[in-house]
């Protein structure tokens, strides 16, 4: 509880290290610091990737309107000749006879080939449309941790602001005993140049912020530059089970596996019905002998089935095999994923407030360094030592602060728990 006061107190002094539990309960769904859903969503819409694959999903569906109708198209035959007749001398049967014939036909596709087609079109469509949530969850997970760099450069230059105020404290203190005759020239200039030395980690800390800014900036254009707090992640309550499930029922990757595998069963169903070939049909009308006969009749043809077919039918088969083990295989992976990403998650946020209780400890021991400095009950050595200790604490705490929480917007986004991306 000590603990707990301490940094509350030094979070309102200084603008360090935040304190990890939340004064109300806080929506997953809405989590301190993310960007609300209605500027994160057209960040995501209008990025290239996500426009790509929006146009990919466009270009299956007029696919899978091809599929749904058949291949076959009509095809007419005209046919125009002259016969010749001589029979010899004496017989009348001699001249020249124009004859003609005109026919239509089509190869009818079988119902059970018109099946697969419409299969392997839905199966398209899903196909293209699980490609399309891939690219809009990968643009969400790089928007999120640009967004959390973004703050993490600005509160680090806030940590180095407050650390070029306390050099300057410092050399004043140090100033003080000089011209009260407690301390040497030395020890002012030794502060001096930790003040410059200071104000040189002040401006890498503003460049830094500026960098990680214009990053998410050009990657993401349209966002208005905002400095809030960075804030702290919350504790993972859910049971690994709970992530599993729901971040598998999201996932776009698994989905897009199972897409591919249904499209690899509709080409092996298809291949199967194409074992059987499509007849030809047609009818037709001919004109012989100057017109003295007419013939019309129908045609049927078709064709001869050879090995080649069975052989693309146990083609098809094996690739369902194949696409039906890459499908396992990348579930596998992503269960292995979400469990690391779980226990990352939860010892990211211990190793958090580990971290701010050092940074606490640190920072109130270079409080009373300064205080006992100032009353020429230690060294400057010791002052400056104790102020070092505690800004790389403070910046160790910025960094595990960082990680947690890259890690629990990381589940978040996966889950599509936040920006309405369950809702796609």
């Amino acid at each position: 509880m000590m603990i707990r006061l301490l940094l509350t107190s030094l979070l309102a002094v200084c603008g360090g290290v935040q304190a990890m539990q939340p004064v109300a309960p806080v929506d997953p769904a809405n989590p301190p610091g993310l960007l609300p859903a209605e500027i994160a969503r057209p960040l995501l819409e209008q990025d290239p990737g996500v426009a790509a694959a929006r146009a990919g999903l466009d270009v299956a569906l007029q696919e899978a309107g091809i599929l749904d109708q058949s291949p076959y198209e009509w095809t007419t035959k005209v046919m125009g000749q002259r016969r010749v007749l001589d029979y010899g001398p004496g017989n009348s049967a001699t001249g020249n006879r124009r004859e003609w014939y005109a026919g239509i036909e089509r190869t009818i596709r079988l119902p059970g080939k018109a099946a697969a087609d419409r299969n392997l079109g839905k199966a398209t469509v899903e196909e293209s449309r699980a490609r399309y949530g891939e690219a809009r969850q990968a643009a969400a997970r790089e928007l999120a941790a640009l967004w959390v760099d973004s703050l993490a450069a600005e509160h680090a230059r806030e940590l180095a602001g407050s650390g070029l105020q306390s050099a300057r404290d410092s050399l004043a203190a140090v100033e003080k005993r000089v011209r009260a005759g407690d301390a040497s020239k030395l020890d002012a200039s030794i502060a001096r140049a930790e003040l410059a030395d200071q104000k040189r980690l002040e401006n890498d800390a503003k460049t830094l912020a500026s960098v990680a800014w214009s990053r998410l900036s050009a990657r993401f254009p349209g966002l208005m530059r905002q400095a809030p707090t960075l804030p702290a992640p919350l504790a993972i309550g859910e049971s690994a089970a709970f992530w599993r499930d729901r971040i598998l029922a999201s996932s776009d990757k698994l989905k897009l596996a199972q897409a591919q595998m249904r499209s690899a069963q509709s080409r092996a169903e298809r291949a199967r019905a194409n074992k059987i070939p499509d007849p030809t049909l047609g009818v037709f009308t001919a004109s012989e002998i100057g017109g003295r006969e007419r013939i019309s009749g129908v045609t049927i043809s078709i064709p001869i089935p050879g090995g080649i077919r069975d052989a693309r039918s146990e083609q098809a088969l094996a690739a369902v095999e194949v696409s039906r083990q890459e499908t396992d295989l990348i579930k596998r992976q992503l269960e292995a994923d979400i469990a690391s990403a779980v226990a990352t998650a939860r010892g990211a946020y211990d190793s958090l407030q580990i971290a701010n209780e050092g940074a606490v400890a640190m920072q109130e021991n270079a409080n009373l360094m300064r205080r006992a400095y100032a009353l020429g009950e230690t060294e400057l050595q010791a002052l400056l030592l104790a102020r070092r200790q505690a800004t790389a604490a403070m910046n160790n705490a910025l960094q595990a602060q960082v990680t947690a929480l890259k890690a629990y917007y990381g589940l978040l986004v996966d889950a599509h728990m936040v920006w309405n991306l369950e809702h796609e």
